[in-house]
């Protein structure tokens, strides 16, 4: 796809739908975080808010009924829009990608002969289901990663356990922007395992087509791909995957009824026996035009665009010196664009290769009114594997320091400052410039002239 076109049509849909970055001179980076929401969503949901009339759902006023036919589009559009058979697939709706993964984890038969299997490339919403599986007897182990933080050459999945056994990993790392490859679904389904798709990061800017990638349950965050509304997330989950669950609890909207005397209770079948309670029912409405309006874009044209704006990106970065020469940057994750998503974790080095405090970069681009994200990414995994941090110490680190009172700066100071623990991220999304990377640029030229003639002036995090 031609750059010259691809341009002037995104720079036509800044001027029509996200004209406040430039209106506010706001240089946002941060699409990993969460998407930016266009005018036209914002107008459309106004019209359906001024104009109708919406109850909650399970009941069959006229409010209630016309709530739950917006609802039920929703589901048929997201199917729709993933390319997953509606008579194959369901769709929970949650609160968020982390709620979906919690399903799973709670739900799914874990016993004795089971093994959970991860990418050590994870977040923690996905980490998290590990507990459910030690408390369960399961087996748990993570397949490790190399220089790039891509999965390492000589790691292979196993084969499954005797009991129900599951596999997780991202489709795009939310630390790297890795795009670990979606062949691993089919190669981990050979070996006996069911499949988690953490999706979040992956399908703001990438198409996703469930009915040929096939894994058993996959989440997915609106507020990432659309920017809203926030408060809702989807798992979208195989019927047959679906039906292996165990759910360890009810909820009003999940039961067909409840017997307090008879102490008897009867989930409904399908995707409404997960959505616990009162959905986000104005919220979920805003989705159907939400995904119509990335495919008026053009996920194709999306993807083009985040791929030429990341290479920009990364030849900034790799291209930032010292005035002795030596790389002002650490940059976490592949150089190139190959295999790879808009999200770029790296830390400013000093002039000797010291770690820079990510926290005094990121309060310098704030002040610049540039959005970057510091932090770890709640992706331990990755960052440890980044870092290099030593195993034995950071648990030394992490155990002794005091409950309530964790901080970065606290291990940083723990590690003797041996060690980066945290970076910063930049990602860029469907509203993201040339003259944004510019900005990045100098600002960036400017904090490592000002650190390298005066480090003390700046506050160590």
């Amino acid at each position: 796809m031609a750059e010259h076109p691809l341009r002037q049509h995104f720079d036509a849909l800044r001027a029509k739908e996200f004209s406040r970055l430039d209106e506010s001179r706001h240089v946002y980076l941060d699409y990993t975080g969460s998407g930016l929401y266009s005018a036209s969503q914002l107008r459309n949901h106004e019209a359906y808010l001024r104009d109708r009339v919406f109850g909650n759902p399970h009941s069959e006023s006229p409010a209630s009924t016309t709530a739950t036919e917006l609802v039920e589009q929703a589901r048929r559009k997201v199917l729709e829009f993933f390319k997953a058979d509606p008579d194959e697939h369901k769709v929970i709706f949650t609160a968020n990608a982390s709620t979906a993964l919690k399903l799973v984890g709670e739900a799914y038969p874990f016993d004795g002969g089971s093994r959970l299997v991860m990418l050590e490339d994870n977040h923690n919403s996905v980490q998290g289901i590990r507990l459910y599986a030690e408390a369960k007897g399961a087996e748990v182990s993570f397949l490790e990663l190399d220089g790039d933080l891509r999965m390492a050459a000589d790691q292979r999945i196993p084969t499954g356990g005797a009991g129900a056994s599951l596999f997780a990993f991202p489709a795009q790392s939310n630390f790297s922007g890795v795009k670990h490859p979606l062949s691993l679904v089919a190669e981990a389904k050979e070996r006996g395992f069911d499949v988690v798709l953490d999706a979040a990061a992956f399908v703001p800017t990438s198409s996703l087509e469930l009915d040929a990638v096939r894994p058993d349950f996959t989440c997915i965050s609106f507020y990432k791909m659309l920017g809203f509304p926030t408060g809702v997330g989807a798992l979208i989950a195989t019927n047959e995957a679906l039906a292996r669950l165990r759910r360890p609890w009810f909820a009003g909207g999940t039961v067909e009824y409840v017997s307090v005397q008879g102490r008897t209770h009867r989930l409904r079948v399908g995707a409404e026996a997960f959505e616990d309670g009162t959905l986000n029912f104005l919220g979920i409405m805003a989705i159907s035009p939400g995904l119509a309006f990335l495919r008026e874009v053009g996920m194709d044209r999306i993807t083009a665009r985040v791929e030429g704006l990341t290479r920009r990106l990364l030849e900034i970065l790799t291209g930032l010196r010292h005035a002795n020469g030596n790389p002002a940057v650490e940059l976490y994750g592949p150089e190139t664009v190959q295999d790879r998503g808009g999200t770029v974790a790296f830390n400013i080095l000093d002039s000797s290769g010291g770690v820079v405090p990510y926290g005094a970069v990121e309060r310098g681009a704030s002040q610049h009114n540039i959005s970057l994200r510091g932090g770890c990414f709640c992706n331990p995994g990755a960052a440890e594997a980044a870092f290099g941090l030593p195993v034995g110490e950071s648990v030394r680190c992490f155990e002794g320091l005091p409950h309530g009172a964790f901080s970065l700066k606290d291990l940083a100071e723990c590690l003797d400052h041996k060690f980066a623990v945290g970076a910063l991220r930049a990602s860029v999304g469907i509203a993201t410039n040339e003259t944004d990377l510019d900005r990045l640029e100098a600002f960036l030229r400017e904090f490592v002239a000002q650190y390298e003639a005066a480090p003390g002036d700046f506050a160590v995090d």
